[in-house]
C-alpha cells in the first residue's frame, strides 16, 4: 500500500497485524499479572498520545486494581526526533507511595523514556517499571530498557496502532513500516 504524505509517496508494509499485537498483549499482561499479583493497586500511567491505544488494550488483560493516569511529552517533529523532551502535562500527584507501570509506545532513542524516569525520580512512588509496545535497540542512546517489550523492531519509522507520523495514521488496526516509495 502506498500513502500520499505531505506530497512525499510513502510505501507502508505491515510488520505485525491487529492479532499479532493482541495475542501479544495479553502475553504482556500475564506477566505483569505474575509480577504484581491481583492484591496491590497498580498505577499505569500510559503516555499519550501514542500509547493510549496499547495501554487501553493492556489494561483490560490485568487482573489486579488500577489506576489509569496519562501524561504527556513530545520529541518529535515529522519522523525525527527533535533531540528536546518537553513535558507537555504534568505528573499525576497521586503516584506516592504506589507501583507505577508506565506505558510507552515505543522505545527509540531511549531520550524520552530517560528523561520521564528522571522525573518520576522525583515522586515517592514504591516502584516504577516501563512497559513497551516496541523497542528499537539498534537506536538507543541511553541507557534505559523497558521491563516488558511486545515487539523488537529495526531502525526503521513506523505507523500505525497509536504510532503517527505529525498526528495522522494512529488510527491503524495493525503497525507498518514506512519508506519512500
Amino acid at each position: 500500500m502506498q500513502i500520499n504524505v505531505d506530497g512525499t509517496l510513502m510505501n507502508v508494509g505491515v510488520l505485525f497485524s491487529e492479532i499479532d499485537i493482541r495475542e501479544r498483549t495479553k502475553v504482556i499482561a500475564q506477566q505483569i499479572n505474575q509480577d504484581y499479583g491481583t492484591k496491590e493497586t497498580l498505577v499505569v500511567l500510559i503516555v499519550l498520545h501514542g500509547a493510549l491505544i496499547f495501554g487501553s488494550d493492556l489494561v483490560r488483560n490485568l487482573e489486579m486494581p488500577t489506576e489509569i493516569e496519562t501524561i504527556r511529552i513530545k520529541s518529535y517533529e515529522g519522523t525525527s526526533s527533535t533531540g528536546n523532551v518537553t513535558l507537555v502535562t504534568p505528573l499525576p500527584s497521586s503516584l506516592d507511595g504506589k507501583h507505577v507501570l508506565v506505558i510507552e509506545d515505543i522505545v527509540d532513542t531511549g531520550r524520552s523514556i530517560d528523561f520521564l524516569l528522571k522525573e518520576l525520580q522525583k515522586t515517592k512512588a514504591l516502584s516504577v517499571k516501563i512497559c513497551s509496545l516496541l523497542d528499537k535497540p539498534e537506536a538507543h542512546e541511553f541507557p534505559v530498557k523497558a521491563n516488558y517489550i511486545g515487539f523488537t523492531i529495526q531502525k526503521n519509522f513506523v505507523i500505525g496502532y497509536g504510532l503517527d507520523l505529525n498526528g495522522k495514521f494512529r488510527n491503524l488496526p495493525y503497525i507498518a513500516n514506512l519508506t519512500k516509495a
